[in-house]
């Protein structure tokens, strides 16, 4: 039989997902905050260098437009956790977002 080898899967329930980790000033960013599993996910908050952002949003998706340079740093995601008759609150892994200068933006 195959081994496979390669870093253990996360086993976070929460997964901040970026398009890219090297993005463009000016381009249009989604953060998409996605659940493991069949879990429910009823509201997720987003933080950037560990600042709450826009508070508690209805949707999984928070948009960065136009990216600029200040939005570079540190993010990750957060919310309610349903299973069942239970609820958590999770966080996500951490993801770096570095925004870099096209020709001429800066």
């Amino acid at each position: 039989s195959p081994s496979v080898t390669g870093p253990p899967c996360p086993t976070d329930w929460l997964v901040l997902q970026v398009p890219a980790p090297a993005l463009l000033v000016g381009d249009m960013v989604t953060l998409r905050c996605r659940v493991r599993q069949e879990k429910l996910l009823p509201g997720v908050q987003f933080y950037h260098e560990e600042k709450d952002l826009e508070g508690l949003l209805d949707g999984t998706e928070m948009s960065l437009f136009p990216l600029q340079q200040h939005h570079s740093g540190c993010y990750h995601c957060g919310g309610w956790v349903s299973s069942g008759l239970s609820q958590a609150w999770e966080k996500s892994v951490p993801v770096t977002v570095c925004s870099e200068c096209g020709a001429g933006d800066c």
